[in-house]
């Protein structure tokens, strides 16, 4: 392979990268780099065990003289987010992340990296493969389809877990470990609809250049939905002009701030005349521009590449969802929970939130779908309780998948203390303590395994879920050289 990544240490580490990243692995789609894991195994004569859905677990002996010491795990998932800037082709089911390096920078080129948590894994890849490490023995957990529901680390048989300390991989920011972290769910609301012939002027508008970012980590950064800002503009059309509603796509991931959404409705032959007069094509185009403008003047401050596009099209044919499903459809929308819904008085940090993260006009169903998180239990079921009312209220039927605990504060942890002393010296800085709203796996493996001590870290990753997503390498250098102090300590 013709490595991009070079004048970094150690070079397998970065070269893992690479590998993986030529692997398609976006969530659901991890045989490949699952099978991968097992022929790395394998080759080294590493004691490896793949379940029916594909997690992988590779264990190594501690090195000399710590073969008897207790067991280390290191943890990460393998799937990642398949995200796109509009426009750009790329099969995500079949094709690698095509990797550019600048200013020390690592980015894909017009989608996500998968660093969220390529990172993971390659660092396990650079440990087991280092014979130069003091360790303690090691069990490296690689999990499936984290990223739309953390499935792989539910259903893995926990019993297989030995160790009773456990290193996360999935922490985004060097310098920062995450010690607690939010549970969440997915929510599908769902209606059906039957659809009608139409024919006329079909009026386009479509929302691009948003910031988007991760629901659950950067939802405290009040990033715009780019689903509410449609619902609130077609809304007024809805309300002040003729027009049914032919097709609304937005989000493409429940847990990902949605960046761009496209809605269209259709004016019939004729709205311009009689008693339709001033509530048609035209007068839809001229409200929906000024609506743009004002979007623009609102958010553009803190939303730079903002951008609302109107399109006009004469003489189009289109099946258009009755009136009755489509107001529903877009004043659910409107009215939707979304962003914060509680913080601590007392630090400021997010307690409950929900993002709308995708909402679909498809051919015979209205589809919403929410991603709510909340570090308190009792919070989570009144969120839950929220959602399926408003669905309810509007005719919509909920199901609900992937839930997930929150996982809690340990008040003495050994693994913690190792990575502040460790850091400290490394650095001659504090290592940061935080819980997150985001969710991690670290919840689900402590609930399962009596006295699991364990901590989340990582280097620094920016813009996850989106494809602005970059990994900062010489963070990436640092951070395996403070992992592999923390191995030698333990």
């Amino acid at each position: 392979m013709d490595y991009i990544i070079k004048g970094y240490k150690p070079e397998k580490l970065f070269h893992y990268f690479e590998e993986i990243s030529a692997i398609p692995r976006g969530s659901g789609n991890e045989k490949g780099i699952s099978d991968y894991l097992v022929k790395f195994a394998e080759e080294r004569n590493l004691e490896v065990y793949q379940d029916e859905a594909l997690n992988v677990i590779i264990r190594e002996p501690g090195s000399h003289g710590r073969e008897d010491h207790p067991a280390v795990m290191l943890q990460g998932h393998m799937d990642m987010v398949c995200e796109k800037l509009s426009g750009v082709e790329h099969d995500f089911e079949n094709e690698g992340i095509h990797l550019e390096v600048k200013d020390g920078i690592l980015r894909a080129k017009g989608t996500t990296l998968g660093a969220d948590n390529g990172a993971a894994v390659a660092l396990m890849l650079a440990v087991l493969d280092d014979d130069s490490l003091a360790h303690p023995p090691l069990e490296c957990v690689f999990t499936t389809e984290e990223e739309v529901g953390l499935n792989g680390a539910k259903t893995l048989d926990k019993s297989m877990i030995r160790a009773r300390t456990m290193i996360n991989l999935d922490s985004e920011e060097e310098g920062i470990a995450t010690v607690s972290c939010a549970g969440g769910l997915r929510i599908d609301c769902t209606r059906q609809v039957r659809r009608e012939q139409a024919e006329g002027t079909l009026v386009t508008i479509t929302i691009e250049g948003l910031l988007g970012g991760h629901s659950g980590s950067d939802i405290d950064k009040e990033r715009q939905n780019a689903n509410q800002l449609m619902a609130r503009l077609v809304y007024q059309l809805m309300e002040q002009t003729d027009g049914k509603l032919v097709s609304f796509l937005g989000g493409n991931k429940d847990n990902a701030i949605p960046r761009e959404c496209q809605a269209s409705l259709i004016y019939e032959n004729g709205n311009e005349d009689g008693n339709h007069k001033g509530r048609g094509a035209a007068e839809a185009e001229k409200l929906a521009r000024h609506m743009a403008d004002t979007l623009a003047e609102e958010i553009t401050p803190f939303e730079p590449g903002f951008t609302c596009r109107v399109d006009v099209e004469k003489d189009a044919a289109a099946s258009a969802v009755p009136a009755t499903d489509g107001e529903a459809f877009i004043r659910m929308i409107y009215l939707a929970p979304n962003g914060i819904q509680r913080r601590n008085v007392k630090d400021n940090f997010v307690v409950t939130s929900t993002n709308l993260g995708v909402a679909r006009a498809d051919e015979e169903e209205l589809r919403i779908v929410f991603s709510p998180r909340s570090s308190v239990a009792s919070l989570q079921e009144e969120m839950k309780e929220r959602l399926g009312l408003l669905a309810d209220t509007f005719g919509f039927g909920t199901s609900y998948r992937g839930e997930y605990p929150g996982w809690t504060y340990r008040e003495e942890s050994k693994i913690r203390q190792i990575f502040q002393d460790s850091y400290r010296e490394m650095t001659g800085e504090e290592l940061k303590i935080e819980a997150i709203h985001a969710g991690l796996e670290c919840g689900l493996f402590c609930d399962a395994i009596p006295g699991m001590d364990a901590i989340a870290v990582g280097p620094s990753i920016y813009d996850c879920h989106t494809p602005d997503e970059h990994l900062h390498l010489d963070s990436f250098e640092r951070f395996y050289q403070l992992l592999a102090d923390v191995l030698g300590r333990l």
